[in-house]
């Protein structure tokens, strides 16, 4: 799978204003159980804080169930925070949206198959954003729908055809296009190819990374797979039951992580570089814990062969490391260098 690579580097856009400001976000969901129906919460998001500039590609990384997807559908609108403030260009969007950050803001969901309307044409589906905000493009709608199936590598001519006569990868293009249609600035792009075979998986990013380059996006990406985040993304938050436990640039990351939960991510990546060596793979004990009663303090300690005493009474904050990154931890990973395959 050849995957290109991103041009832009974390120190270029260091200097730029965020695009995004994510600043302490939560959810919490109210679940009921029990035959008199005792409420509980469930903490999906707890206290996220980040940014996304111009341009930019940061990826959400964890394991299912740590909060990347609903992280997700709180920047896009689509679930609105406990908490928290989501700022978008200087402005409070955290729970009112104006027409033109509904434009600027799109996503693209994870399973083509559902997030495509059978009963509609590939031409209805791509021109709804238009009609919806009321946008009549130069030459028309289907004129522009056209544009875009060529975009992303698509016959202008299938205009009229049901996405049932498409391929999975084939109507990720179609979910891609209509994220376009309104020319975006930001994408959230929700594990766009975990659904897909791994024959297209390169082919979708190296179209994501196109039209990156071309039309100066900026992307948050959740994903699972590590090996695919490491080439797309510049920077990298790492999530476990809802807290970012880690978010460094793709070199601090993946070179020399500082959270342990971070380095037993990434001893779970196989590396063919590696073949006959020790692996080094690190099997963390016991389960993820129930977001409905997090452990107190440290939400890794369960798990962690390092945790201490401190780790039960006392929450670590988001700070800056040996590793340049900024990490979660009281007592975090030191001068850990990990062989990164060519």
């Amino acid at each position: 799978m050849i995957i290109t690579q991103p041009s832009a580097s974390p120190l270029e856009q260091a200097s730029v204003a965020p695009l995004l400001t994510v600043s302490g976000l939560t959810k919490h969901f109210t679940v009921r159980s029990g035959l008199l129906g005792t409420a509980a919460k469930v903490r999906a998001v707890d206290g996220v804080s980040f940014d996304v500039r111009p341009g930019e590609t940061v990826g959400l990384v964890g394991e299912s169930g740590c909060g990347k997807t609903t992280t997700g559908r709180m920047l896009v609108g689509l679930l609105d925070p406990t908490a928290g403030k989501i700022t978008y260009q200087g402005q409070d969007v955290t729970h009112r949206r104006s027409k033109k950050v509904r434009q600027d803001v799109q996503i693209i969901f994870q399973d083509p198959y559902s997030s495509l309307n059978p009963r509609h044409t590939v031409g209805k589906i791509i021109s709804m954003p238009l009609l919806v905000n009321g946008v009549n493009p130069p030459g028309g709608v289907k004129k522009r729908v056209q544009e875009l199936l060529e975009l992303v590598g698509l016959n202008p001519e299938h205009y009229n055809r049901f996405p049932h006569e498409f391929s999975g990868g084939q109507r990720q293009r179609i979910g891609i296009a209509r994220a376009l249609a309104l020319r975006p600035k930001l994408i959230i792009a929700d594990e766009p190819v975990s659904a897909l075979d791994v024959s297209i998986q390169a082919q979708v990013i190296n179209l994501l990374r196109d039209l990156q380059r071309e039309m100066g996006l900026a992307f948050v990406f959740i994903a699972h797979d590590l090996s695919i985040v490491r080439h797309f993304c510049q920077r990298i938050g790492v999530m476990y039951l809802g807290k970012l436990v880690e978010i460094g640039s793709r070199e601090q990351i993946y070179g020399q992580p500082a959270h342990p939960y971070t380095k037993a991510l990434l001893s779970a990546v196989p590396d063919a570089s590696r073949i006959g060596q020790s692996a080094g793979r690190i099997r963390l004990e016991g389960d993820v814990p129930t977001p409905l009663n997090p452990p107190s303090g440290c939400r890794f300690r369960t798990r962690c062969w390092k945790a201490q005493d401190v780790c039960a009474v006392q929450e670590p904050p988001l700070t800056l490391k040996n590793n340049g990154a900024f990490a979660a931890c009281h007592f975090p990973e030191e001068g850990v260098l990990i062989p990164q395959a060519a």
